[in-house]
């Protein structure tokens, strides 16, 4: 499988309003900045909107390593949040609706397709992959 390497993040101006979110998509040499916005959304929407957005990219099956600095997004994953989710019928571990269901339903089946390992990095800090990315989304937002 080929390796491919993602960065990702989102932004919003007022939590819910205006959202942005960018991405960086990395294989060997190559390198592709992507981007997109919404006029009323929430900072979580955009957080895993980059994701899907990026991984939608990818045309064949891939090794992804995919950073983000969303830790609702890596948890999700990594702690296997998305599994309990399911299997309690999308309720979360507050006794409540899962947020952004169908969000989550379209990235569980992106991961079904490649095999990506979710990475969290610290935001707004010296990576600058992910200084770009956060670049991406409030330019985007700014072009609303």
């Amino acid at each position: 499988m080929k390796e491919v390497t993602i960065y990702t993040d989102g932004a919003c101006s007022g939590n819910p309003g205006p959202g942005g979110w960018g991405a960086i998509l990395i294989y060997g040499e190559n390198k592709k900045e992507i981007s997109g916005r919404e006029k009323e959304t929430t900072n979580n929407i955009m957080e895993i909107t980059a994701v899907i957005e990026s991984l939608k990219l990818l045309k064949y099956p891939c090794d992804v390593k995919l950073y983000s600095d969303s830790a609702y997004v890596v948890n999700a994953f990594t702690k296997n949040w998305v599994e309990s989710w399911q299997k309690n019928g999308w309720i979360n571990s507050k006794k409540e609706e899962v947020k952004n269901k169908e969000l989550w339903k379209e990235l569980i089946e992106l991961t079904k397709t490649h095999n990506v390992t979710f990475i969290k990095v610290k935001g707004h800090s010296d990576n600058e992959f992910n200084n770009r990315c956060d670049e991406l989304a409030r330019d985007a937002i700014n072009n609303i």
